[in-house]
């Protein structure tokens, strides 16, 4: 008895002190918003003064954590580009409401936390944003570091797309979305995953999400090389008309007017219209004639206290003509005046496309979110090339046509939770997706002055269909955050070819069965420890894939519809001192087939090559010399190789294996703002033996703008120095009229030489 009542009575003083453990621990709740704007500011920064510790707000900007039993406690309250608040909450207050107010980058109060999820590219990309605003829809590429970029036929192609040792051509390893709608496109005339990026208007991203690496479950097809998400704003800080000229006849108009009132912000009600138009001849001695039209909505309501709606309408039109690549000997044999000539001056394009997206967000009981989006696009292409002249038909040429118009539809859902005991959290994830295109005509053709078509290539009908689901599990605790995860993608092809029996493609698809599918699991898993609020490190490891081509799938029977991808990193997130951010990862990339750019008549889509391997490291610093100085470098080092071939016959062709970006940014009191920045790429290997060589080039632009509340005055030059570079190259066998022989070298599109612009904004 006396051993049953010590321990009964051990029970009960161990009961009664858990519990006045929990009776002293106080649960704190708020949300943080922008003072202006009203939205909610999500992964802003609520640092517990008394215990240490730090949390991040949620989507919708809300934050909660315990503290022990007092009247108040003292937190501080931080976001990147925002001014910091001091504040004092209450533990008998149910929430409070903070409303940050827009102010100075400053480094000192940037930290390294794990509650930003798998994301280790958080910090960064804020930074980014707030330090280097884009121009145009190119410069929001180049936000990302070690991510180039090349225009190669016309200004209104979309770009040639390079990250870490891959020449992603427009898209095929590089996944990018708008507002959770995809931008890459399957099984494109041009290209597989060809990425469009112009119908975004730049001044209405309200931020940029990146990841590098297939280690991310909601990113599906063409997420090898990595992701790139951007968000547009909900709720314009203030009404813009912008107008920018300069050199080459270039202009351009841009206007964002907000339609409600002020009192409709206090109700977290929005709509405002967005309006770009472009004008370009560019440097050629063919003048371009480039001329781009966007429009742009967005709508967002309250329907209730728990649901939100968010509805965007946005629409491209962009047409042109373009010079094209040229070879070397064109200028030198005086074929072609200088380097800006044209050979063929029929090619160019005209393209559009339509977008209408839907997001209803809900909060529902007991912390769950549940978001639900479709959306819908019509879009059409058209491009006329020639890159190999009379190599192929000596007497008509080798001019092409790459056509197509597609209906493309789409549904997501995803539903969230957290979960917040005692020290650690759990984030639960799960989603849902479908994606069909319906894309009739798809062909690529013989053409001659850029009109009249001699034969099919390629004539069909295609069908494609993507069915996924995703969950992701992770869990916080302390020091260390485990992410687990899993995605699975069905996809479903269909192919009917159309052209004449007499036609190139008739033989092709004789036999073949129009229908294939096949499914896809790809599982991933993350690791980070967080040393302190400077010191972080992770370790990431994942599987992802790129779809084949429709037509190259059926071609080949079915033959490795989607290859996949197997990766890792090792990196680390350091703040050595207060004003300095370091990224660095070790990576490594495994491709279970490489699509090549198909350089011959006949093959002008993406096509699979062999097995590829990916090793590099990347760096990225940040550092603010004092209130109105900054500084950014961005290193990465790649080593990309194929693999089963023999030393030295093994390179990728036009794969970067160097490049850096960095720059100066200015911030004074007094308005004057700006930046000088640099882009290097080094050469590389144009061919698999490396006897031609891509040429490469450092190129250095400056902006300087005077900003007052109500106006802007700008100038920003492109190549400061004027220096003769390549943008793309490629290795053709081409002959040029009247040639003997053909000839198999690097041909090029020049780069932009010694570009300035003025602009002018008014704010409202």
């Amino acid at each position: 008895m006396k051993y049953g009542a010590k321990l009964i009575i051990g029970l009960v003083v161990s009961f009664f002190c858990i519990s006045s453990q929990i009776i002293a621990q106080a649960v704190l709740k708020g949300k943080v918003i922008d003072k202006i704007s009203k939205e909610p500011l999500e992964l802003a920064v609520v640092h517990d003064e008394n215990s240490g510790k730090n949390t991040l707000t949620d989507k919708k900007g809300n934050f909660i954590f315990t503290a022990k039993t007092k009247d108040s406690v003292n937190v501080i309250v931080s976001f990147i580009g925002y001014k910091s608040q001091k504040i004092k909450i209450t533990s008998h207050a149910s929430s409070v409401m903070i409303e940050m107010e827009k102010g100075d980058l400053e480094m000192k109060e940037v930290i390294v936390t794990n509650n930003a999820g798998v994301n280790t590219f958080h910090t960064l990309s804020s930074i980014d944003l707030n330090m280097q605003p884009a121009k145009s829809a190119q410069d929001l590429l180049r936000l990302v570091p070690g991510l180039f970029i090349a225009q190669h036929q016309g200004g209104g192609k979309a770009e040639q797309i390079f990250l870490r040792g891959f020449d992603a051509d427009h898209g095929t390893d590089v996944n990018i979305s708008v507002d959770g709608m995809p931008v890459n496109m399957v099984s494109q005339a041009h290209g597989q995953g060809y990425a469009d990026l112009h119908f975004l208007i730049p001044e209405t991203v309200a931020g940029y999400d990146f990841g590098k690496g297939p280690y991310y479950a909601s990113r599906g097809d063409f997420a090898t090389a990595g992701y790139v998400s951007y968000n547009t704003l909900n709720v314009p800080d203030k009404n813009l008309v912008k107008i920018e000229g300069g050199q080459f006849n270039t202009g351009r108009v841009v206007a964002l007017l907000n339609l409600l009132s002020e009192k409709a912000k206090e109700k977290q009600r929005s709509a405002y219209i967005a309006g770009e138009a472009l004008y370009s001849d560019g440097p050629f001695d063919y003048p371009e004639h480039f001329t781009r039209v966007n429009l742009f909505g967005k709508f967002v309501t309250p329907i209730n206290t728990c649901n939100k709606l968010i509805f965007t309408l946005s629409t491209l039109s962009s047409g042109w003509r373009a010079s094209g690549e040229i070879p070397n000997r064109a200028v030198s044999e005086g074929y072609i005046k200088d380097r800006f000539g044209v050979i063929d001056s029929s090619q160019g394009g005209y393209t559009n496309r339509t977008n209408a997206n839907i997001k209803l967000i809900s909060n529902l009981k007991n912390s769950f979110t549940w978001e639900n989006q479709a959306y819908y696009s019509y879009y059409f292409f058209n491009l006329v090339s020639n890159f190999t002249f009379y190599y192929f038909y000596p007497q008509t040429g080798d001019e092409f046509r790459q056509h197509e118009s597609r209906n493309l539809v789409g549904y997501n859902s995803r539903i969230s939770h957290e979960t917040i005991f005692g020290n650690g959290a759990l984030r639960s994830s799960a989603g849902f997706g479908i994606r069909y295109d319906d894309i009739s005509p798809s062909y690529l053709a013989h053409t001659i002055d850029g009109s009249a078509i001699l034969n099919y290539i390629q004539l069909g009908k295609i069908h494609e269909t993507n069915l996924n689901g995703f969950i992701d599990e992770t869990y916080q605790s302390g020091k260390w955050l485990f992410n687990a995860s899993a995605r699975l993608d069905y996809l479903h092809f269909y192919y009917l070819n159309m052209a004449p029996a007499s036609d190139t493609s008739a033989n092709i698809y004789n036999g073949a069965d129009p229908t294939s599918q096949k499914s896809i699991v790809s599982p991933k898993i993350n690791i980070q420890y967080s040393v302190n609020q400077q010191v972080q490190f992770y370790i990431k490891t994942g599987k992802g894939f790129h779809s084949n081509d429709t037509r190259i799938v059926i071609a080949n029977r079915g033959y490795q519809i989607l290859p996949a991808a197997f990766g890792a990193d090792i990196g680390v997130n350091w703040k050595p001192v207060p004003d300095l951010f370091i990224n660095t990862a070790l990576w490594y990339l495994y491709l279970q087939q490489e699509f090549t750019y198909g350089a011959d008549l006949g093959d002008q889509a993406v096509s699979p090559g062999g097995k590829t391997k990916r090793a590099g490291i990347d760096f990225s610093l940040r550092y603010q010399f004092n209130h109105w100085l900054y500084a950014y470098m961005n290193l990465d080092l790649a080593r990309p190789r194929s693999i089963g071939n023999p030393k030295g016959q093994d390179y990728l062709p036009l794969a970067p294996t160097f490049t850096s970006t960095g720059g100066l940014d200015i911030r004074f009191k007094n308005g004057i703002n700006g930046s000088v920045s640099y882009r290097y790429l080094h050469d590389r290997a144009a061919n698999e033996n490396y006897t031609l060589t891509a040429s490469g080039y450092w190129i250095t632009d400056l902006t300087l703008n005077y900003t007052r509340n109500k106006y802007e005055i700008g100038v920003a030059i492109e190549n400061l120095l004027n220096i003769t570079w390549n943008e793309s190259q490629f290795e053709y066998t081409s002959r040029l009229k009247y040639e003997p022989h053909p000839v198999d070298e690097v041909s090029y599109t020049p780069g932009t030489p010694f570009f300035a612009k003025l602009k002018f904004s008014v704010f409202f």
